[in-house]
C-alpha cells in the first residue's frame, strides 16, 4: 500500500506540474498579475498592495527566462511545487509514512492548492512560508536547536515578504504554542525569539513605506477594504469553502481539527489547533470584511495545517467514503484546472461573453493591444499612451513592454489599493497641462465602472482632458470587453464648448439570451453628448439588417437612469425601435448588436448580445 501510494503521489505530482506548465504558458495574465508585474520593473522594498517578494519573483523569471507569461508564472509553479513534498515529509517524520502519501496525494487534488502557481500571485510563496512555519513550530515542541529556530526564521521572513494575511499565520501560531506546554517551553528559550526577531525584520520595509506613505497599505489592507459591520454573508464561507476544498475533504479536515485538538502528541496537536483557530478566524471575519473582492483563498494556511493530520482521518474511514473522497477531489480539481485551460482558449472567451461567468479579468488585452499598436504605429513618435485605470496600463504594459504607460485617476485604482503607487511612480495623469504639448492615444475602459455610471465617466475624463474624441472602438469578445481610443493632438483644445463624448447606448428588448421565433421588435435609447445621434443601425453577427427609428420620447432613462446628466441635444427623444424577420436569418444562436453614427459622423458599433433564432415553421396545409 506504502508503494503504491507513493507511486501515485509520484505520477500526480508530475502530471500537474507539467499541466500547470501548459496552462500558464497560455493563460492570458490576470490583472493583478499585470501590476505585479509593473511592481517589478520598478524594484522597491514595499508597495501600496503588498510587500516587495512578488513582484521580485517576477522580475527574476522574466530576467532569467525571457519576456512571457510562462516566464512571468515559473518561480510560482516552482515554489507551489514544494508545498506537497513538504506536507509528505511533515506527515511522514511526525506520524505515518503510509498517512504521509494520502495526505500528498490530498493536497495535490485539492482545488484551492493543486492549481496554485498558475498565476504568479502571492499566495504560492505564502503557502511555502507556512509550511516551513508549521515545520519549524512541530520541530520546536520536541526541543530547540538552532535548526529548528534557522527554519522559523526562514518561514517567518518570507511570510513578512508576501502579504498581510501572513499576520493571521503568525497569531495563531503563537497561540498554538501557548496553549501547549512544551510550546511554552520554547518560548523561554532565546534563540527563538532570535528567529522571531529575525522574522519581525522582514516586515521593517513595509513598515517603513507606510510610514512614508500616510499608512496607505495598511489603511487600505485594513480599514478601506472593510466595511467592518455586521452582514450576513458570512455563512456563505462554509459553502465556498466546500466547493474550493471538496465537501469530503472539507468534512475530513473540520474532523481532524476537531479530533485532534486535545490529542496526546504535542505535533497533532498543534496542526490541529492552528488550523482550526485559522479557519474560525477566517470564518468569523467574514461576517464583518470585505465581499466585494475575492477572499476564498483566504483559509489555505488553515488547511495546510490541517492536510498531515488529513491522512490519519481518512485512513480511519470505511473504503467507500474513501473512494468518494478521492472521486470528488479529482473532480474539483479537473473542475478548476479545467476552468483555467478553458479562459486559455480565445474561442471558449469568445463563446461565454454575455454570461456571468465571463472571465473579464483574463480577456480582451491581446485584442486591444494589437489595436494600440495600430493606432500608435499612425502617429508621431513622441505620442503618450495614456491608460484609464490600473489594470488597462499594467496589462498594455506588459503586452507592449512599457512599464510606464501614464494612468488617469479613476475609482479602481482607488478600489484595489494601486492608486497611491501609482502617484509614487509619477504615473497618475491628473491634467492634459502634463503632457506638455505632446500628443496621446488615451484608452478608455467601457466596461470598467458600472454602465449607470459610463456617462459619468466619460464626463469626468473630458473635464480632465478637454475632449474625448472616439477615434475607434475595439471590442473584444463580442464586446464584452469594450475600449474607446481617442487621439488627443498636440494642442490643447479651444474652449468651444461640452465635449463630443463616446455614446452610450442600450438594447432594452429582446433580453439577452432571449427565444424568437417571429417578426420581433428590437428597442432601446442611445444618447451621444455633445453631437447627438443621427442614426441607430441593428447588426446581426455584425452585419447590419435594419435602420431603426429614432427619436422617440424615453422620459424614464433621461431623467432617471441618466439622472439629467446627458447633454445630448436631443433629450429626452432617445429612443430607438426596428423590426427584424427572423425569417431572413439561419436560426440558432446569432448575435444582436447596433452601430451608433453620431451627428460628428463618428460609427461606434456597440456590443452585442446573444439571441436564439427559432427555426422557421412550415406553412400549414390549406
Amino acid at each position: 500500500m506504502r508503494m503504491q501510494m507513493r507511486t501515485v503521489f509520484v505520477v500526480l505530482w508530475s502530471t500537474i506540474v507539467l499541466l500547470k506548465l501548459a496552462i500558464a504558458a497560455r493563460l492570458p495574465l490576470f490583472v493583478d498579475e499585470a501590476f505585479y508585474w509593473l511592481e517589478g520593473q520598478h524594484p522597491s522594498w514595499a508597495y501600496s498592495d503588498l510587500p516587495g517578494l512578488t513582484a521580485w519573483l517576477i522580475r527574476l523569471g522574466t530576467e532569467v527566462f525571457g519576456d512571457g507569461l510562462l516566464a512571468v508564472r515559473l518561480p510560482f509553479i516552482a515554489i507551489s511545487a514544494l508545498v506537497p513534498w513538504l506536507v509528505v515529509r511533515l506527515t511522514a517524520r511526525e506520524f505515518d509514512t503510509e498517512a504521509a502519501w494520502i495526505s500528498g496525494c490530498a493536497a495535490l487534488l485539492m482545488p484551492l492548492l493543486g492549481s496554485l502557481g498558475v498565476m504568479a500571485l502571492p499566495d504560492a510563496m505564502l503557502a511555502l512560508a507556512t509550511m516551513l512555519c508549521l515545520d519549524a513550530g512541530v520541530r520546536l515542541l520536541r526541543g530547540v536547536t538552532y535548526g529548528g529556530a534557522l527554519l522559523l526564521a526562514l518561514g517567518l521572513s518570507l511570510g513578512a515578504l508576501s502579504h498581510y494575511r501572513f499576520i493571521a499565520v503568525i497569531g495563531v501560531g503563537m497561540v498554538a504554542l501557548l496553549l501547549i506546554a512544551n510550546g511554552r517551553e520554547a518560548l523561554r528559550d532565546p534563540r527563538v525569539w532570535i528567529a522571531i526577531a529575525a522574522g519581525a525584520a522582514a516586515w521593517i520595509p513595509l513598515l517603513v513605506w507606510n510610514v512614508d506613505n500616510a499608512e496607505a497599505g495598511l489603511r487600505f489592507q485594513m480599514v478601506d477594504r472593510h466595511p467592518w459591520a455586521l452582514h450576513a454573508d458570512g455563512w456563505q464561507f462554509l459553502v465556498i469553502q466546500a466547493v474550493m476544498v471538496t465537501p469530503l475533504l472539507f468534512a475530513a479536515l473540520l474532523s481532524a481539527a476537531w479530533r485532534l485538538r486535545r490529542a496526546p502528541d504535542d505535533a497533532a496537536r498543534f496542526l490541529a489547533l492552528c488550523g482550526g483557530l485559522l479557519l474560525l478566524a477566517f470564518f468569523v471575519l467574514g461576517f464583518v470584511a470585505d465581499t466585494e473582492r475575492a477572499s476564498f483563498h483566504w483559509p489555505l494556511p488553515g488547511y495546510l495545517a490541517l492536510l498531515p493530520l488529513v491522512g490519519l482521518v481518512l485512513m480511519s474511514w470505511p473504503r467507500w467514503l474513501r473512494v468518494a473522497t478521492w472521486i470528488t477531489l479529482a473532480l474539483g480539481f479537473v473542475g478548476v484546472v479545467g476552468y483555467y485551460a478553458a479562459v486559455s482558449e480565445p474561442a471558449v472567451r469568445e463563446r461565454s461573453a454575455g454570461l456571468k461567468w465571463y472571465p473579464a479579468n483574463f480577456a480582451g488585452w491581446d485584442t486591444l493591444a494589437e489595436a494600440v499598436r495600430e493606432e500608435l504605429a499612425t502617429m508621431p513618435a513622441d505620442t503618450v499612451l495614456i491608460a484609464d485605470n490600473f489594470k488597462i496600463g499594467a496589462e498594455l504594459g506588459f503586452a507592449l513592454g512599457d512599464a510606464n504607460i501614464r494612468v488617469l485617476d479613476h475609482p479602481l485604482n482607488r478600489h484595489h489599493g494601486r492608486a497611491p503607487q501609482l502617484q509614487l511612480w509619477d504615473l497618475q495623469l491628473d491634467s492634459r497641462d502634463e503632457l506638455q504639448g505632446r500628443p496621446a492615444l488615451m484608452v478608455i475602459g467601457a466596461n470598467d465602472v458600472k454602465f449607470s455610471a459610463l456617462l459619468q465617466r466619460y464626463q469626468a475624463v473630458c473635464a480632465r482632458m478637454g475632449e474625448l474624441p472616439v477615434s475607434r472602438v475595439v471590442n473584444a469578445d463580442r464586446g464584452a470587453q469594450r475600449f474607446i481610443l481617442a487621439h488627443l493632438g498636440a494642442a490643447a483644445p479651444a474652449a468651444t464648448g461640452d465635449c463630443v463624448l463616446p455614446a452610450v447606448a442600450h438594447i432594452d428588448a429582446p433580453l439577452a439570451g432571449a427565444r424568437v421565433d417571429a417578426p420581433f421588435e428590437v428597442s432601446g435609447w442611445a444618447v451621444k453628448d455633445g453631437s447627438g445621434v443621427a442614426e441607430v443601425v441593428i447588426t446581426i453577427d455584425g452585419g447590419p439588417v435594419a435602420r431603426a427609428r429614432y427619436g422617440l420620447p424615453n422620459q424614464w432613462v433621461a431623467e432617471r437612469f441618466l439622472r439629467g446628466a446627458s447633454r445630448d441635444p436631443a433629450q429626452p427623444r432617445i429612443g430607438f425601435t426596428a423590426t427584424i424577420d427572423p425569417a431572413t436569418l439561419a436560426p440558432g444562436r446569432r448575435w444582436l448588436g447596433m452601430e451608433i453614427i453620431g451627428a460628428d459622423g463618428s460609427v461606434e458599433r456597440w456590443a452585442e448580445q446573444p439571441v436564439w433564432i427559432a427555426p422557421s415553421r412550415p406553412a400549414s396545409a390549406p
